[in-house]
C-alpha cells in the first residue's frame, strides 16, 4: 500500500458517482488509499434551460476544475464528451479508461411502438446535436428539451405525453437502468468521446499522475483524442451539432465525423480509414477538410 492518499472529486448524480467510485477502486487494487469528494457543478443546478442555450462547454466540469486547482481534491473524474477540447489552464489529462458503449439509445414511452407510430412524434432530448440528426433522419417530428440526471429523465419519459426520448447508452447501462425495450440508434453518430470517462489532476503533479498512469487505455485514449481534434477544429461544442467516432479494427483507424445544421436540413459528413499508427492527426485533417466544404457558411 503506498502512502498516497487520492482525493477524488465528482458530480453528485448517480451516473457521475459510479464513474468516480470506478476510478476510487482501480486506484485502491494498484495499492492508493483514495476517497470521494462531492461537489456540485452549475449543470446540476440549472435544469430547465437547453445545455445549448447556457454555454455549456465545461458547464459540468468548471466547478471541478475549481476544486482541483484550489487544491481541494487531487483528481477529478468526467464523462469525457463533457470536457472541453480546450482543458483550463492547469488541468491535465491524467488517463482515459477503456470505452464503453458509444451508442446513443431511443428509450420509448410506456405503450409505444415505432413500428405503430402514426403521423409525426415527439422525442425528448436536451442535446442538439441529437436533434439534428433525428429531425435529418425523422423531419416530420417534434423535439421537446429534456434536462435532468438519467433517474430524473427516466422519470420524465414515463410520466410525460412524448413517444420517447434519447439516451446515451452507457450511461444507462452503468448504473443499471437501461430498459429492456430501449432501441439502438445505430445509425445516430456519437459525440466526440461518447461513452468514455476521463480522470484529470492538476499540471504537474507527478505522483497523481503516476497513480492514474496504469488506468490508462492507449487504444481508447487515441479514439477519443481523434474525435476531440475533429471537434476543435471545428470551433464547435454543445451548441454546434457535431458528431464524431473513430474505432480501431485490425491495425486500421476507421473515423466518421459529420456536421450538421439545428434544424437537421443541411448536412456535411466525412470518413477515412487509415493506419492506426499513422491516425494522430486525422481529426484535425478531417474537421478543416469539412470546414473547407462549409466555405465559411453557417451550417
Amino acid at each position: 500500500m503506498t502512502s498516497k492518499f487520492i482525493r477524488i472529486g465528482t458530480r453528485e448524480s448517480q451516473l457521475a458517482v459510479w464513474q468516480a467510485t470506478t476510478v476510487q477502486q482501480l486506484l485502491e487494487t494498484h495499492g492508493y488509499r483514495a476517497e470521494l469528494h462531492y461537489i456540485k457543478s452549475d449543470g446540476d443546478t440549472d435544469l430547465k434551460t437547453p445545455l445549448y442555450e447556457i454555454g455549456v462547454q465545461g458547464i459540468f466540469t468548471r466547478a471541478l476544475d475549481i476544486a482541483l486547482l484550489n487544491g481541494d481534491i487531487d483528481i477529478a473524474v468526467h464523462s469525457m464528451k463533457d470536457v472541453p477540447t480546450m482543458m483550463a489552464k492547469g488541468i491535465a489529462q491524467a488517463a482515459v479508461l477503456p470505452r464503453a458503449s458509444y451508442y446513443d439509445v431511443l428509450v420509448p414511452a410506456p405503450g409505444y411502438t415505432p413500428e405503430g407510430a402514426l403521423g409525426s412524434r415527439i422525442i425528448a432530448t436536451s442535446s442538439i446535436r441529437r436533434k439534428a440528426q433525428w429531425l435529418h433522419r425523422y423531419p416530420a417530428d417534434t423535439l421537446e428539451n429534456l434536462r435532468g440526471n438519467v433517474n430524473t429523465r427516466l422519470r420524465k419519459v414515463a410520466e410525460s405525453q412524448w413517444h420517447g426520448a434519447i439516451f446515451a447508452a452507457a450511461g444507462l447501462e452503468r448504473i443499471g437502468l437501461r430498459p429492456d425495450n430501449a432501441i439502438t440508434l445505430d445509425w445516430m453518430l456519437p459525440a466526440p468521446a461518447q461513452g468514455a470517462i476521463m480522470v484529470v489532476s492538476r499540471d504537474g503533479d507527478a505522483e497523481s499522475q503516476d497513480a492514474c498512469s496504469p488506468l490508462n487505455d492507449a487504444d481508447t485514449a487515441l479514439c477519443t483524442k481523434i474525435e476531440r481534434d475533429f471537434l476543435r477544429a471545428l470551433m464547435g461544442g454543445c451548441s454546434t451539432p457535431i458528431s464524431a467516432l473513430a474505432r480501431i479494427a485490425s491495425g486500421k483507424l476507421h473515423f466518421e465525423g459529420n456536421v450538421l445544421s439545428v434544424d437537421g436540413k443541411d448536412k456535411k459528413e466525412i470518413s477515412r480509414v487509415v493506419d492506426a499508427d499513422m491516425a494522430g492527426n486525422i481529426g484535425f485533417e478531417a474537421g478543416n477538410e469539412i470546414a473547407a466544404l462549409l466555405s465559411g457558411n453557417v451550417v
